[in-house]
This record gives structure tokens, C-alpha cells and sequence, in this order.
């Protein structure tokens, strides 16, 4: 399985068509986006669009109240274009789990509402957890010698073991990447990283 996943574009309309120009190629299957594809909402609909007009599934989360009640309304005129954001969808022999709207909270009730019936519908299945926010504790969520991401993604993941986390919202650590034992977590940026799982 092989796919493009970015996150924190800001509306920046130059790198949303290199993102798509390398999500037009054969080898890759699917694209992710992790949050901030718009700036609360601005140019959402050309993009998703542009999206639609890919041929290939896209994967979206919120990153904002707006863009979140956005996503649900817009999305239904595109089916190439999934709201991922508060549910799991099963892909190949992996389960993408979204859950977006954050700003940079430290624990979140809703999410850990989530997160059971995630727990119990998907424990000890290959997942694919995309967030908006951070988790607590790695390289994507450090800021000097701070940590500034949430206790309740971190809670999750270190419960369930998910495969990759895909996250963002800290523009400073795009491109980061980290490891907590068999999870991988990544920032991908704006720029966003082709990944391949087995």
C-alpha cells in the first residue's frame, strides 16, 4: 500500500498542484490529508475539486470547527473525496482511523469517547491513525524542550500500537519524525512524504 499524505497547506495553491502532479502517478494509491488543507474553509471547495478530479481517494480530516462542519457538507457532492474525521474506514489490509478539530489540546473528551469504539471494534488490526494534532511525548509534538501535544492521543497510542500516526499542526516540525516502539509518527508538512506499508 502506497500513498501521499500531507497536512498544514495552508490554501498554498503552487504546492497543492505538486502535491496532486505526484498523487497522479500510477504508484500511488491514495492520498491523505491530515488537516489545514484550507484556511478555515477559503478555497476548500476548488480544492476538493481538484481532488475529485484526481480520479483517486482522498482522506480528509478537519482542522478546525469550520472546516470540519465544511468537509461535511461539501464532501457529499464528491465521492472520490472522504470525510475520515471522527470514523474508520477499512483499506487494503490496514484501518484509517481520523480524528481532526484540534488545537493543540492537551487531553479531549471526545476523542477518548472515540477511541473505545475504536478499541473495540479494531484492536489487533494493522492501523492507521491520522490526526490533526499531535501526540504527547515525540519529536512532532517538541517545541524548544517542551512538549506540547495531547495526553489522550498518546494514551491511544500507546494502548492500541497503531501502525503510523500521521499528524501536524506544529508548521515548525514538518518533515519530523519519530518512533515509540513499533509505531512510527510522522509530520509530513505541507511538502507531505510518500509512505509504503507491507
Amino acid at each position: 500500500m502506497k500513498f501521499l499524505t500531507f497536512v498544514d497547506l495552508q490554501r498554498d495553491k503552487k504546492q497543492f498542484s505538486a502535491l496532486l502532479n505526484r498523487a497522479s502517478q500510477d504508484d500511488i494509491e491514495f492520498i491523505i490529508c491530515a488537516g489545514n488543507l484550507s484556511n478555515i474553509t477559503r478555497d476548500l471547495q476548488s480544492f476538493l475539486e481538484k481532488c475529485e478530479q484526481l480520479g483517486k481517494k482522498t482522506y480528509l480530516i478537519s482542522s478546525s470547527s469550520e472546516e470540519r462542519k465544511a468537509l461535511e457538507t461539501i464532501q457529499e457532492n464528491f465521492s472520490n473525496c472522504i470525510n475520515l474525521d471522527k470514523k474508520s474506514l477499512t483499506v487494503g489490509d490496514y484501518v484509517l482511523c481520523g480524528y481532526g478539530g484540534d488545537n493543540l489540546t492537551r487531553d479531549d473528551s471526545v476523542f477518548r469517547k472515540v477511541a473505545r469504539e475504536w478499541y473495540s471494534s479494531h484492536n489487533n488490526k494493522k492501523i492507521v491513525l491520522v490526526l490533526n494534532g499531535p501526540p504527547y511525548g515525540t519529536e512532532v509534538d517538541k517545541v524548544g524542550k517542551d512538549y506540547l501535544g495531547n495526553f489522550d492521543y498518546r494514551k491511544f497510542l500507546d494502548r492500541i500500537k497503531p501502525k503510523l500516526v500521521i499528524c501536524g499542526h506544529i508548521i515548525d516540525n514538518a518533515g519530523k519524525m519519530d518512533k515509540i516502539e513499533s509505531t512510527r509518527v510522522i509530520n509530513p508538512g505541507f511538502e507531505g512524504m510518500v509512505i509504503e506499508l507491507p
